[in-house]
């Protein structure tokens, strides 16, 4: 679905060049869920704009779907930052990418008002961005990004800023939302639990100049709730790949100190 080979990210500095990533190869199928961790600053976000198209790649290059280059008409993303527009109400917000992509105004509108109720948006779809909670925003953008008909998701951090109640509670929306209708997503992270809770996989990515140390299979089966897979089995899996991904994280963290 998504190839990534060889790529790589030099940023221009009045002290020369800047690497940010370093030779990325990366595979992504359709329908998957692909979580990253890294240290701070090793590029995960350049990562997600590289593919977004947001910015060019210095070296190597994107493949969708075999054939055709990756662009933004294909990708869609959610920051931790909602990036709403503040003008618009969370109805006329969720339908924005339907409207660019030329989609009728009466459809749009029962493809937005599906997704408000859906995320429990009742009474809220004629409201403005400013009279919603931090979580309600959050997914105001996740739904806007849904319904944009992209092939893939880029979310970089979406639930960083929410409080730890909110977070559990968009993390069991997402996946019910991404198990109706699958999309793939490539989901930046620095919750190494989240990584474990969302992911079919979890790559591991090093200090900067950032490359993927690691690829992490996560075979718990699904629906995932590691507040409720109680076994001691399943608890002593979890552990484990907490605790490996965990170690791996630290020893970059440590040479990047």
């Amino acid at each position: 679905m998504l190839t990534c080979q060889h790529l790589t990210k030099h940023f221009p500095t009045r002290n020369g060049p800047v690497t940010a990533l370093l030779d990325i190869n990366l595979q992504l199928a359709a329908n998957e869920f692909v979580c990253i961790v890294g240290p701070s600053g090793c590029g995960k976000s350049t990562l997600l704009r590289l593919i977004a198209g947001l910015v060019e790649p210095s070296a190597g290059a994107l493949q969708f779907a075999a054939e055709k280059p990756l662009g933004r008409q294909r990708t869609a993303m959610v920051f931790q930052e909602h990036g709403l527009f503040p003008w618009m109400t969370v109805l006329e917000n969720m339908a924005f990418g339907l409207e660019m992509h030329g989609v009728g105004k009466r459809e749009r509108s029962a493809r937005a008002t599906e997704f408000v109720e859906r995320l429990g948006l009742m009474g809220f779809a004629q409201r403005y961005p400013h009279e919603l909670s931090g979580g309600m925003r959050q997914r105001v953008g996740i739904a806007r990004a849904w319904l944009s008909d992209a092939d893939l998701l880029l979310m970089d951090e979406p639930f960083g800023a929410l409080d730890a109640q909110t977070r559990l509670i968009l993390q069991e929306e997402l996946l019910r939302i991404w198990k109706e209708q699958r999309k793939s997503v490539l989901y930046v992270t620095h919750d190494i639990e989240e990584a474990i809770l969302l992911g079919d996989r979890v790559l591991i990515m090093s200090k900067r100049p950032g490359q993927i140390l690691e690829e992490v299979l996560i075979p718990l089966t699904r629906p995932r709730n590691l507040l409720e897979q109680s076994t001691d089995e399943t608890q002593a899996t979890i552990t484990e790949y907490r605790w490996h991904i965990w170690n791996r994280l630290k020893a970059e963290i440590r040479q990047s100190a």
